[in-house]
């Protein structure tokens, strides 16, 4: 959805959920190639992905939502 005044994307909590999980999947495809990789590096994106204010109270109301 896009903000008609503000060209601002607003994301549904389901989107939210959503494009967390493609971009943690993407991470994790990218750690699983074979070649080295900065372990650390690969943990603090996922973090990052996992870990954003929005993304948190999403999954909480969708927890809640569902009775979780």
């Amino acid at each position: 959805m896009t903000c008609s005044n503000c060209g601002v994307i607003v994301m549904t909590d389901q989107q939210l959920a959503i494009q967390a999980v493609s971009d943690a999947q993407r991470i994790l495809e990218e750690y699983l190639e074979p070649r080295t990789h900065n372990s650390e590096r690969i943990l603090d994106k996922l973090v990052e992905v996992l870990g954003r204010p929005d993304l948190v109270v999403a999954v909480g109301r969708l927890q809640r939502g569902n009775g979780w």
